[in-house]
């Protein structure tokens, strides 16, 4: 049952999500709800890509632009939610979450349950779009400057709104694009009067929404053991984390659920998409997770400590969405003898007839096209088994200034299926329609430039940040040996042989616009020195060479020995990321399963070991 004490030093507050992205099923919340003791209830809708997806839709309806699902998903949750006493903090509102609240309010209303709605606004920065083009702000990745028309402007903003909602006496909180781990670190501020300078609690606290921000891939899901898990799929627990006032906390799932919860399913999820775990830029803190300990406290219970923070920088990161054209992609399966080759000559034909169309009726040529025979290992590139496929897809995917030459595409799909190669037996979800291609342009911002309000009851007030002092963005990251290529420890180890890394390891891969980031736990302290030693950054880099951009494709590698653990940020790897990317696998969640192939020299005694 939840913790009623009084007293901050000795109380717990327990958070449970429910949500990892817009899409996310809906049995989480009700789970979390009856059967999990929580104080709060946060959901994460926002991925990079979401807010793509959203302004594509607030096209077409201005009353759009935020997650519908949250609204289906907490409604019939509404009675038990305020009986319990629980509070409820969500990024649904996406780029329009005024609105999110009305629908809300309406079925608030519908079920006779009377809440108050705060919405936290300021993030939405669209109106500062031409000075940012003035002031020739660049992408901060690539370089690229500011584009010339955006469908959306939005910071990432901290805590701040939601501690000051809490304090305003809300019961649920909706906001728009906030860093997802403010959802859980607000309430923990609120609860244990937590200051914006206690930078080490902050930290802890961030760390907790982190790890929970992605629901069940801390508890079983994405887990490279999956078949220690697949039991449990069907009825998968949700993440609960019951937090200290010193910011130490615990991992668990409701009790009687499937998943698992272990030290390795939480160090997955806490290496997944960080970059430099030295300096994990937040809006309210900097943290750094390398000294992160994780210990087994019992079943499906893990306590998580370590982490260290310093004072934010001085500015907050935007996303923007604009529109580049337009997007069309198609998939028909071709069955039969020499399929790969048969898909290959059909879909370049196809290309080859189109780019001929295009040219007599006066359009451009396509921006970019990409082929995949998926069944193939096409995601493999050259690191593809050899054999004779005799069933492939083929997915197309094409990218044009203009919607009506993707309208032209689209209909001479249909024509191979009759004077092409034989074996095609349909195009899946019939013939393909043509998307705007939103593209994703993230940038910098000073924090004077913002102003965070917080809207309750219909009333608007502004919301203080509170003073603390900055980390200057040039020194953000001090020298670290840690990270030296090759090691003094593991340059000269004693190999006889050699397994692959899956052996050794467990990985996870994820995304950060056009980069990818993969984690690597080492099983046993012992591993490590064998996996630096053959994991360095080149190695990593010509492994993975299929997806890293020819020219600007670079692979980092740093340390986290508190847990045994390598990250790796490969950067412009993914195609340009998200909706704007042409792959099939356009955010690289499947990369690290690639990775885990790689062969891994190691002593006899290992070799011993794992027979």
């Amino acid at each position: 049952m939840k913790r009623q004490s009084t007293d901050v030093v000795d109380k717990t507050v327990r958070i449970g999500c429910s949500s990892a992205f817009w899409g996310d099923t809906e049995t989480a919340a009700e789970q979390l709800v009856t059967r999990g003791h929580i104080d709060y209830l946060v959901s994460d809708y926002l991925a990079e890509i979401t807010l793509s997806i959203m302004a594509g839709q607030q096209l077409k309806n201005p009353e759009a632009g935020y997650a519908a699902d949250f609204v289906k998903t907490i409604e019939p949750l509404l009675k038990p939610i305020k009986q319990n006493s629980i509070k409820v903090l969500s990024n649904a509102g996406g780029i329009n979450p005024l609105a999110c609240r009305t629908a809300l309010q309406q079925a608030a209303k519908a079920a006779g349950v009377k809440m108050k709605i705060a919405v936290v606004l300021g993030d939405d920065i669209t109106a500062l779009s031409d000075e940012l083009r003035r002031t020739a702000v660049k992408e901060m990745y690539s370089g690229v400057p500011f584009p010339d028309a955006s469908l959306s402007v939005n910071a990432y903003l901290g805590a701040s709104g939601i501690v000051a909602a809490l304090q305003a006496g809300a019961d649920i909180v909706i906001t728009g694009r906030v860093a997802d781990s403010a959802l859980v670190l607000a309430p923990l501020i609120y609860e244990f009067h937590w200051a914006f300078s206690d930078f080490d609690k902050l930290a802890q606290g961030s760390l907790a929404g982190h790890i929970i921000e992605c629901g069940a891939q801390c508890t079983g899901g994405n887990f490279t053991d999956w078949r220690r898990v697949a039991d449990g799929y069907a009825d998968m627990g949700f993440p609960i984390v019951e937090v200290s006032a010193d910011g130490s906390f615990v991992v668990s799932k409701p009790d009687n659920t499937g998943g698992l919860v272990t030290i390795a399913t939480v160090a997955e999820q806490l290496v997944y998409e960080i970059g430099d775990p030295r300096t994990y830029c937040l809006p309210d803190v900097v943290c750094d997770f390398t000294q992160v300990s994780l210990q087994q406290l019992g079943e499906d219970k893990v306590t998580v400590s370590g982490a260290k923070g310093r004072a934010p920088t001085s500015d907050y990161k935007v996303s923007v969405t604009y529109l580049d054209g337009y997007r069309c992609s198609v998939t028909f399966l071709l069955a039969g003898l020499e399929a790969k080759s048969k898909g290959q000559a059909v879909a370049t034909a196809l290309l080859e007839k189109t780019a001929a169309m295009f040219v007599k009726k006066g359009f451009a040529a396509y921006t970019a096209t990409h082929i995949e025979l998926l069944g193939t290992e096409a995601t493999y590139g050259e690191h593809a088994a050899s054999q004779s496929w005799r069933e492939v897809s083929v997915r197309i995917t094409v990218a044009h200034p203009e919607k009506k030459a993707l309208v032209l595409f689209s209909r001479e799909i249909a024509q191979a299926s009759t004077g092409m190669a034989p074996g095609i037996t349909g195009i899946v979800g019939g013939r393909p329609k043509v998307t705007p291609k939103i593209c994703l342009f993230s940038c910098l911002i000073d924090k004077a430039h913002i102003q965070v309000e917080l809207d309750l009851d219909g009333i608007c007030k502004t919301i203080a940040l509170d003073t603390v002092s900055h980390t200057e963005s040039t020194n953000l990251v001090e020298p670290n040996i840690d990270n030296e290529q090759p090691s003094k420890q593991t340059s000269d180890l004693p190999t006889a042989g050699a397994v692959p890394l899956v052996k050794l390891a467990y990985a996870r891969s994820g995304d950060k616009g056009n980069h990818a980031n993969i984690g690597v736990i080492a099983r046993k302290q012992s591993y490590l020195p064998y996996i630096l030693q053959a994991l360095s950054e080149d190695a990593v880099a010509c492994y993975m060479g299929h997806v890293l951009d020819v020219e600007t494709g670079k692979v980092t590698r740093w340390q986290l020995p508190g847990f045994h653990a390598i990250n790796f940020l490969l950067e412009n790897s993914l195609g340009g990321g998200g909706v704007a990317s042409l792959r099939v696998d356009p955010q690289g969640k499947a990369l690290a399963q690639q990775l885990l192939e790689i062969e891994i020299p190691v002593s006899q005694d290992i070799i011993d070991e794992l027979a």
